[in-house]
């Protein structure tokens, strides 16, 4: 009787120790998933931060290189910049395609694209090395590119190769992936995390909003351990005096006005040229390319070599006031630019169109002697920045984390958002997701190639 009587106690225990080991059981399993999206974002996080500061040394190394094969004379650019653009866009037409461009828009279309070989086609392996190396080649040979949106598409593919194993959070590292991107190339994170939402993403996904967040922070601390805790262009306490806000409006129509109308060139080149000359264009693309590289020299030779690269050292420089403005940087910039990026070889635009920006900034800076030349700067970079993304946080934001200059901050939103309706005077539609509609557009047709100026 006793020992069934303790068989009958033992029972219960038995069956509730049984349903806490299942629950325990559930529970871990169900965590499993959660823990491995967070250790997937932090690693591509920590490829992310390490590919931004690879990619930052080697543009540098690049335009130095460029530099020292020009030293002889300013005139071997009229050889070097055309053959060196020809070589750049066959190497991205043919052994690196998807390449081209500036990255962000086929960061873009990969989220949105619904056929998985295509959005491959976008995110590969193949294309992120192409990128980095193609980009050089242009930089060596004094293209007016930037290395930012390329440290876009490259952060997607790091993130893409980790999201193999998590093939349903894809579009959330994909997004991460180029937000960390940002954030590691300019050191600002705050920037990344607006970019991602307003320019990459135009929606927020909750879902994914912490684990974006925590591939920033591993994208950053990656590039501040490598290469320390620094402000882009170098802090700057310019201030406006309230007599001279006035201006403000002025620069922000300005700059909104210039980069509507460089994106919508950008546009037409992307969707093709009407007539017979859009059809001499699109068959011969590298002779094309070559035409665009003799302009820039061009360009180059008219500006005395300073719309050249990046256009980072100029626009520090007339930040800082340690240098004028010309009145022919800006415009010989826009148009460097303006070549560069249709001529279908790899290239950003966020550092020339801030180039760009500057250059109108202190342009302009005589119509208000009263107000600090830098003040002037911020403004033009901001409106011009804007005029070209049509992305009106990201840019404000991004100049103040990148100057440290938060007295300003009211002038700048001001200025964001006036250059935002000008810019849509001009070209309706925003730059990166007009070129991502036209790589969907042509992945739809047999055929087509993916959009040359994306």
């Amino acid at each position: 009787m006793v020992g069934r009587q303790k068989g009958r106690d033992e029972a219960p225990r038995r069956s509730r120790y049984g349903r806490s080991i299942a629950r325990l059981r559930s529970v871990s399993m169900g965590a499993f998933p959660l823990w491995r999206s967070r250790l997937l974002f932090l690693a591509g996080g920590i490829g992310v931060g390490l590919a931004a500061v690879g990619m930052a040394k080697g543009a540098d190394l690049a335009q130095e290189g460029f530099k020292a094969l020009t030293a002889p004379s300013p005139l071997i650019a009229l050889l070097l910049t055309p053959a060196g653009f020809a070589l750049a866009a066959l190497l991205a037409r043919t052994v690196f395609p998807n390449s081209q461009g500036s990255g962000i828009p086929q960061v873009i279309a990969a989220r949105h694209a619904r056929d998985d070989g295509f959005r491959k086609g976008l995110i590969s392996l193949r294309v992120g090395v192409g990128k980095v190396l193609v980009l050089f080649l242009g930089l060596l040979c004094g293209a007016s590119a930037g290395r930012e949106g390329p440290t876009v598409q490259v952060g997607a593919v790091i993130m893409a190769a980790f999201g193999r194993l998590t093939p349903d959070r894809l579009p959330g590292l994909l997004l991460a992936g180029g937000a960390a991107g940002v954030a590691a190339a300019f050191n600002t994170p705050l920037a990344g995390i607006v970019f991602g939402i307003e320019e990459l993403g135009r929606a927020y996904e909750a879902r994914s909003s912490g684990l974006i967040v925590a591939g920033i922070v591993a994208a950053g601390l990656t590039s501040l351990g490598l290469m320390g805790n620094y402000t882009y262009f170098g802090t700057t306490p310019a201030d406006m005096p309230l007599a001279t806000a006035w201006i403000v409006p002025v620069v922000a129509v300005a700059g909104g006005l210039a980069g509507g109308v460089f994106s919508r060139l950008v546009i037409l080149f992307a969707r093709g040229l009407p007539g017979r000359l859009g059809r001499l264009v699109a068959a011969r693309p590298i002779l094309f390319a070559a035409a665009c590289g003799l302009a820039v020299a061009l360009c180059g030779l008219a500006s005395g070599g300073s719309v050249y690269g990046t256009g980072y050292e100029e626009a520090r420089a007339i930040l800082h006031g340690d240098a004028p403005a010309s009145p022919l940087f800006a415009p010989l910039k826009f148009l460097a630019t303006v070549l560069s990026s249709v001529s279908g070889i790899p290239g950003g635009l966020f550092a020339p169109s801030l180039a760009v920006g500057a250059g109108l900034g202190g342009v302009m800076h005589p119509l208000v002697p009263a107000a600090p030349v830098g003040a002037m700067v911020l403004l033009g970079m901001v409106a011009y920045l804007t005029g070209v993304l049509q992305a009106p946080i990201t840019s404000f934001v991004i100049v103040t984390e990148m100057t440290q200059n938060h007295a300003l901050m009211i002038p700048l939103m001001v200025a964001a958002l006036v250059a935002d309706a000008a810019s849509k005077a001009v070209c309706r539609s925003g730059l990166y997701h007009t070129l991502a509609e036209i790589m969907l557009e042509r992945a739809d047709v047999p055929g087509q190639p993916v959009a040359r100026t994306g």
